[in-house]
């Protein structure tokens, strides 16, 4: 069909994040696991994802890939959700959405790696130190209800995912704000739909 909707994930993957926001949407969706190894980089899936990284998703002939990308363009493309705010007012919901994929991500990876940048290189990556960025969300996760105000977005799937493994595995301290937000967006049908899938897939 020329508007079908496929999901092409891993249930041990960031692909979770992709099928949080696919519950959220409320379309039908045909899911396709990729296995890691030889399947995740065949020629085959290297046609939808050239890095052979999951998640992607394929609607109609448009292909999207990164998790923050396959938010928004979801929220665009099934405006119905009501999963973004109106164009005008999208100023912190892009800022989240991407602060989270940019600066928060960077910074856990490099420090779980043991590359945190010392004084002098901090003005040479985007997020400075991760004392920084740990510290604004905190700020912003405690500023309103979800991240980007009253409402909840695409951002609280993206920025909420992040969280919520950072909590889980020990990436992120357990600092009350953290711990409330993560609350606050996971008491949601979808995301509880969402892992059930997932976590059923991940026995098969």
């Amino acid at each position: 069909m020329h508007d079908s909707l496929v999901l092409y994930t891993n249930p041990m993957s960031r692909g979770r994040i992709a099928r949080w926001i696919l519950e959220e949407v409320g379309a039908p969706y045909h899911t396709e696991i990729v296995e890691f190894g030889p399947t995740m980089k065949s020629p085959h899936y290297l046609a939808i994802n050239p890095m052979g990284k999951v998640p992607a998703i394929r609607h109609g002939e448009t292909v999207v890939t990164e998790c923050a990308a396959i938010c928004a363009y979801l929220a665009d493309a099934f405006p119905r959700a009501a999963l973004a705010p109106p164009p005008a007012e999208r100023g912190a919901y892009y800022r989240w959405l991407f602060f989270a994929a940019g600066p928060l991500e960077a910074a856990i990876t490099d420090r779980d790696l043991g590359m945190e940048p010392n004084i002098t290189q901090q003005g040479r990556v985007g997020y400075g130190s991760i004392e920084a960025v740990l510290e604004t969300l905190e700020v912003a996760v405690s500023a309103h209800e979800f991240i980007a105000g009253p409402h909840f977005t695409a951002a609280d799937v993206y920025l909420g995912s992040h969280i919520g493994w950072g909590l889980q595995f020990g990436s992120l301290e357990f600092c009350p704000a953290f711990i409330d937000y993560w609350a606050r967006v996971s008491d949601r049908e979808a995301y509880r739909r969402a892992t059930a899938l997932d976590d059923q897939a991940a026995q098969l």
